[in-house]
Protein backbone atom coordinates (compact mmCIF):
# COMPACT_ATOMS: atom_id res chain seq x y z
CA UNK A 1 0.00 0.00 0.00
CA UNK A 2 2.01 3.17 -0.92
CA UNK A 3 0.72 6.56 1.43
CA UNK A 4 1.39 10.33 0.30
CA UNK A 5 2.62 12.58 2.85
CA UNK A 6 1.19 15.81 3.24
CA UNK A 7 3.31 18.72 4.42
CA UNK A 8 2.03 21.95 5.18
CA UNK A 9 4.17 25.57 6.43
CA UNK A 10 2.72 28.24 7.17
CA UNK A 11 4.58 31.33 6.22
CA UNK A 12 5.60 34.82 8.04
CA UNK A 13 2.76 37.32 6.45
CA UNK A 14 4.29 38.67 2.96
CA UNK A 15 6.63 36.01 2.28
CA UNK A 16 4.63 33.25 0.19
CA UNK A 17 5.42 35.15 -2.94
CA UNK A 18 8.83 35.15 -2.37
CA UNK A 19 8.78 31.75 -1.11
CA UNK A 20 7.07 30.45 -4.10
CA UNK A 21 9.54 32.21 -6.70
CA UNK A 22 12.42 31.00 -4.65
CA UNK A 23 11.26 27.84 -5.07
CA UNK A 24 10.23 27.45 -8.53
CA UNK A 25 13.74 29.19 -9.32
CA UNK A 26 15.72 26.79 -7.22
CA UNK A 27 14.27 24.30 -4.69
CA UNK A 28 11.55 22.00 -7.25
CA UNK A 29 14.47 20.93 -9.51
CA UNK A 30 16.57 19.74 -6.40
CA UNK A 31 13.56 18.37 -4.57
CA UNK A 32 12.24 16.72 -7.90
CA UNK A 33 15.50 14.47 -8.48
CA UNK A 34 15.34 12.92 -5.25
CA UNK A 35 11.80 12.41 -4.51
CA UNK A 36 10.00 11.89 -7.85
CA UNK A 37 7.15 14.17 -9.29
CA UNK A 38 5.28 15.70 -6.19
CA UNK A 39 1.19 14.74 -5.82
CA UNK A 40 1.08 18.17 -5.97
CA UNK A 41 2.86 21.97 -4.60
CA UNK A 42 -0.16 24.43 -3.41
CA UNK A 43 -0.64 27.72 -1.88
CA UNK A 44 -3.32 28.99 -0.05
CA UNK A 45 -5.74 31.40 -1.43
CA UNK A 46 -8.90 30.97 0.94
CA UNK A 47 -9.24 29.98 4.33
CA UNK A 48 -5.39 30.00 6.56
CA UNK A 49 -3.67 32.11 4.64
CA UNK A 50 0.40 32.27 4.32
CA UNK A 51 0.42 28.53 3.81
CA UNK A 52 2.10 25.96 1.31
CA UNK A 53 1.03 22.78 1.34
CA UNK A 54 2.84 19.94 -0.78
CA UNK A 55 2.29 16.45 -0.88
CA UNK A 56 4.97 13.19 -2.16
CA UNK A 57 3.62 9.72 -2.39
CA UNK A 58 5.71 6.95 -1.77
CA UNK A 59 5.40 3.08 -1.88
CA UNK A 60 6.34 2.78 1.46
CA UNK A 61 8.22 4.29 4.82
CA UNK A 62 11.45 2.70 3.59
CA UNK A 63 11.58 4.69 0.10
CA UNK A 64 10.52 8.13 2.01
CA UNK A 65 13.51 7.89 4.66
CA UNK A 66 16.22 6.34 1.73
CA UNK A 67 14.66 9.59 -0.61
CA UNK A 68 14.50 12.19 2.38
CA UNK A 69 18.37 11.04 3.29
CA UNK A 70 19.46 11.91 -0.27
CA UNK A 71 17.50 15.04 -0.36
CA UNK A 72 19.51 16.36 2.88
CA UNK A 73 22.40 14.89 1.48
CA UNK A 74 22.37 17.23 -1.60
CA UNK A 75 23.93 20.54 -0.93
CA UNK A 76 22.47 22.19 -3.34
CA UNK A 77 19.36 21.51 -1.36
CA UNK A 78 21.37 22.56 2.55
CA UNK A 79 21.76 25.92 0.50
CA UNK A 80 18.56 26.21 -0.34
CA UNK A 81 16.58 25.26 3.13
CA UNK A 82 18.89 27.97 4.44
CA UNK A 83 17.47 30.67 2.01
CA UNK A 84 13.76 29.76 3.16
CA UNK A 85 14.19 28.52 6.42
CA UNK A 86 13.79 31.96 7.95
CA UNK A 87 10.12 32.24 5.72
CA UNK A 88 8.48 29.52 7.63
CA UNK A 89 6.91 29.95 11.11
CA UNK A 90 5.31 26.13 11.59
CA UNK A 91 5.67 23.09 9.62
CA UNK A 92 2.77 20.17 9.73
CA UNK A 93 3.58 16.33 8.08
CA UNK A 94 0.84 14.16 7.78
CA UNK A 95 1.13 10.37 6.42
CA UNK A 96 -2.25 9.46 4.22
CA UNK A 97 -2.52 6.30 3.33
CA UNK A 98 -4.07 5.38 0.17
CA UNK A 99 -6.67 2.81 0.25
CA UNK A 100 -7.55 2.85 -3.32
CA UNK A 101 -3.79 1.36 -4.07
Amino acid sequence: MSFVEMRTYELKPGTANTYAALYLEEGFAIQKSHLGEPVGYYVSEVGDLNQVIHMWRYDSFEERTEKRTALFSDPAWLEYVSKIGPMVVTQKNAILNDILN
